[in-house]
């Protein structure tokens, strides 16, 4: 039903901690799939995704990609973003009710100290984007990024909160 899909560079621990979550998706039917895209990264990011049982790309084409995703919604995230409690249940009812795109509600646990929120562009695909498989092959271009599927969309927020993946990284 769901093909998650990640863009990679270096990577390696920010990816596990996104996959450790959607196990739990996987085992309810939900997670068809998981796609991992690299960008030559030098870690373990391969060992990582191949471990989980995803497909790993060192060399993809975009609108390949979306072709090929089993599942008919498609949900691109950051390496290191973690949905939160109930995640599951509410995109299974959100994609049997509707057709356009969503995305997650920010994480109030998690939040930027107040001046590095003020006046900050936020990354398009900090709170993911739900997408259907339809939608995203008309969208999709050669040589496109991840992030270029946000451009002209007017995503729907879900109740479900996302944790972005810069605290992974801070972490790091």
């Amino acid at each position: 039903m769901l093909t998650v899909v990640l863009e990679c560079q270096d990577q390696e621990s920010e990816l596990a901690q996104t996959l450790s979550v959607l196990v739990a998706g996987a085992v309810e039917g939900l997670v068809s799939d998981v796609v991992v895209l690299d960008h030559g990264s030098r870690d373990g990011t391969s060992r990582v995704a191949d471990a989980a049982g995803c497909r790993f790309h060192a060399q993809w084409d975009i609108k390949d990609i979306v072709r090929s995703a089993r599942g008919e919604w498609l949900l691109f995230v950051e390496p290191g973003a973690r949905p939160q409690a109930g995640w599951i249940d509410e995109i299974a009812e959100y994609v049997a009710l509707n057709k356009l795109p969503a995305r997650f509600t920010a994480s109030r646990g998690y939040r930027r100290p107040f001046f590095q929120r003020v006046g900050r562009t936020v990354p398009p695909l900090e709170l993911g984007l739900l997408m259907p498989k339809k939608l995203a092959l008309a969208t999709a271009k050669s040589g496109m990024r991840l992030t270029e599927f946000v451009k002209g969309q007017k995503p729907r927020k879900l109740a479900s909160e996302l944790i972005p993946s810069w605290v992974a990284r801070a972490a790091r």
